[in-house]
């Protein structure tokens, strides 16, 4: 019976030294890079010009974005500023797989118009068009 209680103690201790092992090669494996959260998210950014910025009442013109830090297949609204506020437009576009974006744009008020995209919660620059 002692040899029998030897042999469990040494069978255990086999395998509390083969854990404590594998925890220090876990522990070595570990990157020595000084953070120890998740890796901070990619900068959102937005940014878009207009192809042209005199155009007649409902005269169509493009406007061109690119993003970074925004997954392909997020949609693409469109805000005008009016009185002051930003308004969101009928109409809206997707990111595509090279991180950029194309709208077709027609506007009806006359005078000086401030438009801007919005992708992701993201405002983009605003651009001015003249409508005539």
């Amino acid at each position: 019976m002692a040899a029998t209680i030897r042999f469990r103690t040494a069978v255990a201790g086999a395998v509390t030294v083969g854990l404590l092992g594998a925890a220090a090669v876990t522990a070595t494996a570990a990157p020595a890079s000084g953070t120890t959260g998740p890796e901070p998210a990619a900068q959102k950014t937005n940014t878009v010009t207009a192809d042209r910025h005199d155009v007649r009442q409902w005269e169509q013109f493009r406007l061109h974005g690119k993003v970074t830090g925004i997954k392909a297949g997020t949609a693409v609204l469109l805000q005008q500023k009016q009185r002051g506020t930003w308004k969101t437009l009928p109409g809206q576009s997707v990111v595509n797989r090279s991180l950029d974006y194309t709208m077709r744009v027609k506007l009806g008020l006359k005078g000086v118009n401030q438009i801007r995209t919005v992708v992701a919660g993201q405002p983009s620059n605003v651009v001015t068009v003249t409508v005539r």
